[in-house]
């Protein structure tokens, strides 16, 4: 390893031998190094002339309190088994990351296991992400078919619904153009959207069947978008009218929004949930992450606070909320609620929902009122992820 090692974007050579990388490192192919391979940004580390590392980026849009943030989101990484335990993974984090705010990126957000690793360098999860399952025949008695119509296919009506349901949550990906025909090839989606007779599209589902070996399948849900508790009702009595062949729904991590439909309609409370890593956060640019994310337009305040920074000092800014505006600027007043730098990114998306869920998770305050303001001004939407990359 005594040869000089160096980061670059990939040309065709590289990203070629970053997909055979990629599956000697994690042990199987790696389907998005193919897919994205007209709208990811692929750095790598080179040495010798061969590729010993590197990983995906997305440059896209999340929502955060209605608008959309531009976000590096990264995915697919490795890092050669031969060159592990040098600290490169770190190295090459940060140069995926400075190709990306390069061009716009504020904040970033990756999906790992490693959760210990992300969070050394700056990452923090939000929330918990499950997969839940539960039995056909249970939908099929709890959830009565209410009048709308379902039609095979996703029609303009539904991409449109999708897209205004997302400003609703903390995370969702805006998602370009492409997105869709990404995920329906890369899982071979079937996709239906809901209505009510001659009324606008009001549901979107999105899934995929897995085979049993001897008989039937099982159905794995990727997209459950509703507009209201009555569509959601609907979507999932649809699903319950598989019962002749699926014995059972898979809501795929994070698949299922975080409200209580399924909870309360539920005959007989038979679900089973298995915890899966989380989505992790990272702010990179904190005034322009303050900026461009949407506020409440009915909170007015200015709150000094510390945060941490990469070096671990801290630094004071004055956050002020205004008609649904925010800025952040440096300030010589003593902050009243410090973040670390992870601990700002939980904050950043809704994820402390009272005080006290924040003071658990280490957040200092001298000033209740200061934090608890804070805690609203980010609480309006809630945070969910149900997008993979």
């Amino acid at each position: 390893m005594n040869q000089q090692l160096t980061f670059t974007t990939a040309d065709d050579g590289l990203w070629q031998q970053y997909d055979q990388l990629a599956t000697r490192a994690y042990g199987h192919p790696i389907a998005d190094i193919t897919h994205l391979r007209e709208h990811a940004d692929l750095q790598v580390a080179v040495r010798g002339g061969r590729v010993v590392a590197g990983g995906l980026g997305l440059l896209v849009d999340q929502f955060f309190g209605g608008a959309p943030v531009p976000s590096a989101c990264l995915g697919d990484g490795c890092v050669a088994p031969e060159e592990r335990g040098d600290h490169l993974a770190a190295d090459m984090v940060a140069q995926r990351l400075r190709s990306l705010t390069e061009r716009g990126a504020v904040i970033s957000t990756i999906v790992t296991s490693s959760t210990g690793y992300a969070r050394r360098l700056g990452w923090e999860a939000p929330v918990g992400v499950l997969a839940q399952t539960v039995a056909t025949h249970e939908l099929k008695r709890s959830f009565p078919s209410e009048d709308f119509e379902v039609e095979h296919g996703l029609t303009d009506g539904a991409e449109a619904l999708q897209h205004h349901l997302a400003r609703q949550w903390n995370g969702p990906v805006r998602r370009p153009a492409w997105w869709t025909r990404w995920k329906q090839d890369k899982s071979t989606l079937t996709a239906y959207s809901f209505a009510r007779p001659g009324r606008a599209a009001a549901g979107l589902l999105a899934l995929a069947t897995k085979r049993h070996e001897r008989h039937g399948m099982s159905l794995v849900v990727h997209d459950f978008w509703a507009a209201s508790q009555s569509v959601a009702a609907a979507m999932l009595a649809f699903l319950g009218r598989h019962n002749t062949r699926a014995c059972t729904i898979e809501f795929r991590r994070g698949a299922l929004p975080p409200y209580p439909t399924l909870l309360h309609g539920l005959r007989h409370h038979r679900t089973t949930a298995e915890a899966w890593h989380p989505w992790m956060l990272r702010i990179l640019n904190i005034p322009e992450a303050i900026r461009l994310r949407g506020w409440p337009a009915d909170l007015t305040t200015a709150v000094p606070i510390e945060i941490e920074n990469e070096t671990g000092d801290w630094t004071r800014w004055m956050l002020q909320v205004k008609a649904g505006e925010a800025e952040i600027a440096p300030t010589q007043i003593e902050g009243q609620v410090s973040f670390t730098r992870r601990q700002l990114a939980v904050w950043y998306a809704g994820g402390y929902r009272s005080t006290p869920s924040a003071r658990m998770a280490g957040v200092r305050a001298t000033s209740d009122k200061a934090l608890s303001t804070l805690v609203r001004s980010t609480t309006d939407f809630e945070p969910w992820l149900p997008d993979h990359f």
